[in-house]
């Protein structure tokens, strides 16, 4: 059972971590101060080195949490479709939208020089590896079945992850296309094209 200032000091260190992605997905990674989260969390910013080395420490626990929040984003849309190519379109299309609805999220986790977050490379493999867990159990349902082979499963993963990500780009950088109708509607005519045996 935890103390009270064992309890006190978690409320503290969530106070820093719900300031630091409030600022992240509102105004970005250059909006992340010490003192600006400090001032967000209600702190001075002081205490918040009693809790954390600096504010790439904090950045770094949020983009853990929102890995996280995205495969709940993708499992809530995606937990009663069939395993295989529905399901796997269904993932890869939730995952765009996630980032559609947190422009903020997409510039941190695509945008940024992943150096300004970590000097060890362990956020790259966070980031760049989403998709792909996500994706995981019906890329191996396919193989399984015969219907793709590990080969044919490793290239398509490859031209989804670059495919989304650059089209995510485009539309949340250029509003490429216009609408966001028009892009759903080529996001889902680009995962039919892959998924194709």
């Amino acid at each position: 059972m935890m103390t009270k200032k064992e309890i006190q000091e978690q409320r503290v260190r969530g106070y820093f971590i719900a300031a630091t992605k409030d600022l992240l997905k509102s105004e970005g990674l250059k909006s992340v101060s010490v003192r600006n989260v400090a001032d967000k969390a209600g702190y001075s910013f002081a205490t918040l080195y009693n809790y954390f080395k600096d504010a790439k420490d904090l950045v770094f626990l949020c983009v853990k949490d929102f890995r996280e929040e995205c495969r709940e984003y993708v499992a809530e849309r995606s937990q009663n479709v069939a395993a295989g190519n529905r399901r796997l379109k269904t993932i890869v299309l939730a995952y765009m939208e996630y980032f559609i609805q947190y422009p903020g999220i997409f510039d941190l986790f695509f945008n940024e020089k992943l150096a300004d977050i970590d000097k060890k490379g362990d956020t790259s493999e966070l980031v760049t590896a989403l998709l792909e867990e996500l994706c995981t159990a019906d890329w191996e349902h396919l193989v399984e079945k015969g219907i793709l082979t590990s080969r044919e499963a490793t290239h398509k993963k490859a031209a989804l992850l670059f495919g989304s990500i650059g089209m995510l780009s485009l539309y949340l950088n250029r509003r490429h296309p216009a609408s966001y109708a028009l892009f759903t509607k080529q996001a889902a005519n680009f995962i039919d094209q892959q998924l194709k045996p």
